[in-house]
């Protein structure tokens, strides 16, 4: 294989919010129409592993979980542990660059926030500067003085990119709750829109073709979408069995996608699950967009 086409380590983080009387909601940003990547597509915060992400230097500034919790939480027990406890870290520090949010202790052990506008302008800077690679994760908790809450993360889902892809990414879904006094926001550097939806609205835009999602994003939101509050669905993401995803790309005919391990005609062995009969398990091209259809029996039936 060329090098590449080898998968990148790499961290998402589905950020939640109670929404009053309603669904809870998530919150989506879009990239620019010039990215090399998901270009004008509305994703989840996230980005690849970096190698400070694994140092041990870090570990003093985090709280709530060791590399070996971090392999357990994952269900990778043949991933390196400091590679696991980075990943972590990465959720952390790419939520912090593109989306200014930074799930964090106080030394009193109350959750980070900040009061008043000095503060906020200097969080800013220090997002930017974080961004930029100016300074490090273990330097903004040095001058902040906060620990990195990575208890405040639950792992949720495993998707790898499909092998016809030239650049993949080996991406870990992470689930966490909007931490109380923190607000969100796009960086308007990679990412020029941002908005809070509830899963039921993000795939009304998306199949009205005014939003664009991805399919591990939009296979993520379908299966949020069945939940109707944070606490119902945490519950359910803590006994989940978090299996890699592999999307398989395949052409017949006129149509184009790619079908997901638990298809009936999924044909890669390694990563192949048990056909799960109701759900949707290809996501194909249609008008330019990205449908998720449900097969059984070569029956193909729209959600």
């Amino acid at each position: 294989m060329d090098k590449k086409a080898i998968p990148l380590h790499a961290a998402t983080v589905v950020l939640l919010r109670e929404k009053n009387h309603s669904q809870y909601e998530i919150f989506l940003m879009r990239r620019r129409q010039n990215s090399s990547f998901a270009r004008g597509a509305f994703v989840f915060p996230g980005g690849r592993l970096d190698e400070t992400d694994c140092r041990e230097d870090i570990f003093p500034y985090i709280v709530g979980l060791s590399p070996t919790d971090a392999n357990i939480l994952l269900q990778e027990p043949d991933l390196p542990p400091s590679t696991a406890l980075g990943l972590f870290i990465a959720a952390i520090r790419e939520t912090f660059e593109e989306a200014g949010i930074l799930p964090a202790y106080e030394t009193s052990g109350d959750i980070f926030y900040l009061t008043g506008q000095d503060a906020l302008e200097a969080y800013q800077a220090l997002r930017f500067k974080v961004h930029k690679k100016q300074i490090s994760m273990k330097r903004l908790a040095e001058k902040l003085g906060i620990r990195y809450a990575l208890d405040l993360l639950l792992p949720y889902s495993h998707w790898i990119t499909p092998e016809i892809e030239k650049r993949r990414f080996d991406t870990r879904f992470f689930l966490m709750r909007m931490p109380v006094g923190q607000h969100a926001v796009h960086d308007r550097m990679e990412l020029t829109d941002s908005q809070w939806m509830t899963p039921a609205a993000a795939l009304a835009e998306h199949y009205a073709g005014r939003i664009f999602l991805m399919p591990p994003t939009l296979k993520t939101i379908e299966e949020l979408n069945t939940y109707t509050a944070i606490g119902t669905l945490w519950e359910a993401a803590k006994s989940r069995d978090i299996r890699t995803i592999l999307p398989e790309f395949f052409k017949e005919g006129s149509e184009m996608g790619v079908k997901l391990p638990h298809d009936p005609e999924y044909t890669i062995s390694a990563y192949k699950q048990p056909a799960r009969r109701g759900e949707t398990s290809r996501i194909v091209i249609e008008n330019g967009g990205w449908k998720s259809v449900c097969i059984e029996k070569k029956e193909l039936k729209r959600p």
